[in-house]
């Protein structure tokens, strides 16, 4: 007897499986194509501007879309905005993780990603921020306001980062390199540190007086091996 369609299934994708995946395959990497658009517009705005104080319009009209387009992708511009802050995390923690494996021992390992965060954290005076492929500043003081309206979102968003410094934080201290610690807690405080010292340095005129990445580092280390 021949076998049936349903028969079939069980030995792999039918015609009507296949023709049906290849076209969401091509649906999905069209929204996709659109909706980059859509970021790369507001990233090109917020490079020229140095703020996020455009509008939706201008978004689009920047990437050549309608607006009926853009509400397919995004509720509002503040969801636009949170995509883009996803997009500069997954830039940086791509980096940082590059950073850390470049180095081998716990210790040195530790001090790469607390000194490659505060890179990326903060501002290059008066100009485009020293790491990332746009300027990070207006999105940085998006995700300060996002922590007060809505902080379990930036704490998911962040979590890459975090289990990172959670994990290296175990390293080091399993080989001695510092004293045992509860990671979660230290690696909340060294975020702290390394994420939000640039708030402060706007309020020191004087650059030679502002914290560095080193201070960061050096202050961290003592706090950690004291």
């Amino acid at each position: 007897m021949a076998k049936t369609t349903d028969d079939q299934e069980g030995e792999g994708p039918s015609w009507r499986q296949r023709a049906v995946s290849k076209s969401l395959n091509a649906a999905r990497s069209r929204a996709e194509q659109r909706a980059q658009k859509l970021l790369d517009a507001a990233f090109s705005l917020i490079d020229e501007r140095g703020t996020t104080e455009f509008t939706i319009q201008e978004v689009v009209d920047r990437s050549q879309q309608s607006l009926r387009g853009f509400y397919q992708y995004f509720e509002s511009k503040d969801e636009l905005l949170f995509a883009l802050l996803e997009e500069s995390i997954r830039e940086s923690a791509a980096d940082l993780q590059a950073t850390v494996d470049s180095e081998s021992k716990p210790l040195a390992r530790l001090r790469a990603f607390t000194i490659r965060l505060h890179e990326w954290c903060e501002p290059a005076a008066g100009t485009r921020r020293k790491r990332g492929s746009h300027n990070r500043v207006p999105i940085s003081e998006f995700s300060l306001q996002l922590a007060l309206k809505d902080p379990d979102r930036l704490i998911a968003v962040m979590a890459p980062v975090s289990r990172m410094m959670v994990e290296l934080l175990k390293a080091a201290a399993a080989d001695g390199s510092i004293r045992s610690i509860e990671p979660r807690r230290a690696a909340l405080l060294v975020q702290q540190a390394a994420m939000y010292g640039w708030i402060m340095n706007r309020f020191v005129q004087n650059p030679q007086a502002r914290v560095t990445a080193e201070d960061t580092w050096d202050f961290c280390l003592r706090g950690l091996s004291g």
